[in-house]
């Protein structure tokens, strides 16, 4: 068996590690496992995320804070990842009832969960109680409900609040999240106190998490939650902890230049109104409106320079107007800096594995491969999952080169794997393999459903990176 990556002479092409490398040259032990768990399959490879947890935490240990760094377990389902966070000594952050069970059916704690969902419901709040995990209180209403809650228990609610409306170059940024910060000293020193929540919960800390990837705007919300903190302190309350969420960018790609050509030739296909690029036309959010470009580009932006720690970096180094940085006030206030990534912690992790179905050419005489899979396995919130395919071909390629577009099992046009032409050394044939690379954050179980009764994708894990066997890759339990 051999393999090629998609686009050999263009494309988008992934960064890879050594034992996705390995695992591409080893086609036989990859039809073993889709025999024996079926197509598609999810493999991680979990030394990877002990290896961004070790990347972070040596960040964090030369500014010289105390920190806690929380996996956002919504990026990734598999338990394996809580138990090797667990193992690792960092928390996890939850966003539903059954992910904060789980959570501390694995070990978990008030030191090392937190409970950060976007709906906080009765059971989910009197869990997180009874265990005395910290919860982000979003709005009034789970105030009220934390109130009730702990009144019932007889025990007292570790809480932080989230907040949002920062100011950012004259800009007031939106979130549908959190309490706005022009109005949150009036919460805690006016309604609060009318409520006599004291006897309910305590504030301990503080929490955002911004849309988009700006670090200037992580920058200065961290730097006003510094000055709320000292604010509160002046009326004896205390913030031990500042949150400032996900969001930390990272970089899928090897080359900018590949990154930039790409942008370009979509915005003159479209532009032109001749878009052989994608499926279908499909201008990835960009539109040609009366000759003129509208629109940009709606995905993740996979190429970064500013990337992982030097994206922390930038947010710990910004400086307030009496230049004083991120990370010296959290020291001189005496603050534990919280983050929680999901998908910059998952980098180099996941690959996901499918075979091929069938292939056939349609109306327009666009070669189409269908894999055993469907769009629900490979999905997150952007338009199109920017990175080329490796195809491993069981019989030697010996041409013709031709362009392919990658279909799923929905009864939906739409279900289209992904939007980007691939050009590959030749047709594909029926059990040849397809393999989608640093696909853990987000892109495998974000979306995933059981429409059409389909099985949900196997998860299969493993903490080796060379001779790999059968025997070495053990079946997520949920």
């Amino acid at each position: 068996m051999e393999y090629s990556k998609g686009n050999i002479e263009s494309g988008l092409t992934p960064i890879t590690s050594p034992w996705m490398d390995n695992l591409f040259n080893q086609g036989a032990l990859l039809t073993d496992l889709l025999e024996k768990y079926g197509s598609p399959i999810n493999i991680h490879q979990l030394q990877s995320f002990s290896t961004n947890i070790s990347i972070f935490r040596e960040a964090l240990d030369n500014l010289d804070l105390s920190y806690q760094i929380y996996y956002a377990r919504k990026a990734n389902k598999c338990t394996s990842l809580v138990k090797r966070a667990f193992h690792d000594k960092i928390g996890v952050d939850t966003a539903s009832f059954k992910e904060l069970r789980q959570c501390i059916k694995l070990g978990g704690n008030s030191e090392n969960v937190v409970l950060t969902s976007a709906i906080k419901t009765s059971d989910q709040i009197e869990l997180a109680i009874e265990h005395q995990i910290p919860i982000i209180l979003d709005n009034w209403d789970e105030i009220l409900l934390t109130i009730k809650t702990a009144r019932k228990l007889g025990k007292k609610a570790n809480i932080g609040l989230r907040i949002s409306g920062f100011s950012v170059a004259g800009e007031k940024l939106y979130s549908r999240f959190g309490f706005d910060i022009d109005s949150i000293r009036d919460l805690i020193f006016k309604d609060l106190k009318e409520l006599e929540a004291e006897d309910a919960f305590d504030i301990n800390g503080l929490h955002f998490h911004l849309d988009g990837y700006s670090t200037s705007q992580r920058g200065k919300a961290l730097s006003d939650s510094l000055e709320l903190a000292e604010d509160l302190s002046q009326q004896d309350i205390h913030i031990k902890f500042i949150d400032i969420g996900g969001g930390i960018t990272m970089n899928y790609l090897k080359d900018e230049d590949e990154w930039n050509s790409f942008q370009h030739k979509l915005k003159d296909a479209v532009l032109q109104n001749n878009n052989t690029e994608t499926f279908n036309n499909n201008g990835l959010g960009f539109e040609n409106i009366d000759g003129v470009l509208k629109g940009k580009l709606n995905t993740y932006p996979f190429f970064n320079k500013v990337n992982g720690v030097t994206f922390l970096e930038e947010v710990l180094h910004f400086k307030n107007e009496a230049n004083l940085s991120n990370a010296s006030r959290l020291k001189s206030q005496n603050i534990q800096f919280r983050m929680e990534p999901g998908r910059s912690l998952l980098n180099q992790v996941g690959m996901t594995v499918a075979k091929v179905v069938h292939r056939k050419r349609d109306a327009k005489g666009q070669w189409l491969v269908g894999l055993d899979m469907n769009m629900s396995q490979m999905m997150s919130s952007s338009a199109d999952f920017l990175l080329d395919p490796f195809v491993i071909f069981k019989e030697e390629a010996s041409g013709p080169e031709v362009d392919v577009f990658f279909t799923g099992a929905y009864c939906l046009e739409r279900d289209v794997l992904l939007k980007r032409k691939i050009t590959l050394p030749n047709l594909p044939a029926i059990d040849d393999i397809v393999i989608f690379v640093n696909t853990a954050g987000y892109m495998m179980h974000f979306f995933e459903t059981e429409a059409h009764l389909f099985d949900l994708s196997t998860n299969l894990s493993t903490s080796k990176d060379s001779s790999l066997n059968l025997v070495d890759f053990e079946e997520d339990a949920m």
